[in-house]
């Protein structure tokens, strides 16, 4: 796509309209041009439950374009939560501040009974947290690996009684998930059963690493008992986790999700992006960056096609051409399902005075985008007739 002369005071303008390009297309699906995607309902038969459950399912922005398999959030109160949270997760991405993601809302059936740990009288439906979880660990999980790319890294996110269920499911079953998002939980539920409960089952050693991520608004009533909470854990101090706990003093009950959904991910992320630095030194450098943020989660990370990108714009603003089309033609090989790296190779290859070499690339620009209904099919058209008059004229 064609770009003005790049320098670092410029790179940061350049990352946000790459991601602005990035959300314009990625949810557009052929044969659908006027309409446009944010996810798909997926409705399962839970043996556990004994009842169908539909979740809400986004799926990022490469998934189409890429083979890559990605880390999933398995988010509660679906329905409630599935626009802004999936939000976030595109806008975060597209900007280098986590990973792609994929992101699985679990709608409600029964909130009061699956998010619940123990029957009380007051609410005859009340107890069903632990065969909730075995529907999530023994049917959803197995059955989101099977039918999406997905990597063994997983978010539970929750919000009030959801994020008491996410407190439930670390005491309860700590191997399925390796972060969580508590979202003013209601550990106030049943004589605040699980601050209790987190005396003896918080394990002493988190062998793979646990992050846990917890926030509170202006919410009095929660106030002691999550202190409580935050103290057993600081007191036990078990090894291989981290712990947060954060006052949103201005956030109401209602309005803390959004924020606190952010801000989690920032800090379970924290340190994944690029350096400028690392940025500068090429391509090696930031393979290495991303080997060692792939140490930290725990599976393979790869460099973002946007990155790449960018990286070849760099050396195609100095005028280093060979560079850049040394580092336009590696983000071919490694996205080649994405219209856009061809159209770079394609600027990169005609700058360079390869202007047969360029029309093809150009050409199959065009040709993917226009099976993906690309909204800048209409630049890489115009980057295509430019060179096709130029060989004309020879």
């Amino acid at each position: 796509m064609k770009t003005l002369k790049l320098n670092l005071t410029t790179k940061a303008l350049l990352i946000c309209m790459i991601g602005a390009f990035v959300m314009s297309t990625s949810n557009l699906k052929a044969g659908d041009e006027n309409k446009i995607f944010i996810g798909e309902k997926v409705t399962i038969h839970s043996k556990v439950l004994d009842e169908d459950r539909t979740m809400l399912i986004y799926l990022p922005n490469s998934y189409d374009i890429s083979n890559n398999s990605y880390p999933v959030m398995y988010l509660l109160d679906g329905a409630a939560h599935f626009h802004h949270a999936s939000g976030i997760v595109q806008f975060m991405s597209t900007r280098g501040l986590m990973p792609e993601m994929i992101v699985v809302a679990v709608t409600n059936v029964d909130r009061t009974r699956d998010f619940s740990p123990t029957h009380i009288e007051k609410w005859p439906t009340t107890g069903g947290a632990e065969k909730f979880m075995g529907f999530i660990s023994d049917e959803l999980i197995p059955y989101i690996d099977k039918n999406f790319r997905t990597r063994q890294y997983k978010i539970l996110t929750g919000h009030s009684f959801g994020g008491e269920f996410a407190a439930y499911a670390l005491l309860n079953k700590p191997e399925v998930f390796d972060a969580y998002i508590a979202i003013s939980p209601y550990l106030m539920y049943d004589d605040n059963f699980i601050a209790k409960e987190a005396k003896t089952k918080l394990k002493a050693d988190y062998q793979d690493g646990v992050q846990f991520y917890m926030t509170i608004g202006d919410e009095p009533d929660y106030f002691e008992v999550l202190a409580t909470f935050g103290d057993i854990i600081k007191t036990k101090s078990p090894k291989g986790f981290e712990f947060s706990y954060v006052k949103m003093e201005d956030e109401s009950h209602g309005s803390i999700p959004h924020l606190s959904i952010y801000k989690g991910l920032e800090w379970i992320y924290s340190g994944w992006g690029l350096p400028n630095e690392t940025f500068t030194e090429g391509l090696t450098a930031i393979d290495g960056h991303y080997k060692i943020i792939s140490e930290k989660y725990g599976y393979a990370i790869n460099a973002p096609e946007n990155v790449i990108n960018l990286l070849g714009y760099n050396y195609l603003g100095n005028k280093n051409y060979d560079e850049a089309i040394k580092v336009f033609r590696e983000n071919v090989k490694r996205y080649p399902k994405s219209a856009n790296v061809y159209d770079s190779l394609g600027e990169a290859l005609e700058n360079d005075g390869q202007i047969k070499e360029a029309g093809k690339n150009y050409k199959k620009a065009v040709k993917i985008a226009e099976k993906t209904v690309d909204a800048n099919l209409l630049i890489y058209q115009k980057n295509l007739e430019r060179v096709q008059g130029k060989l004309a004229k020879k």
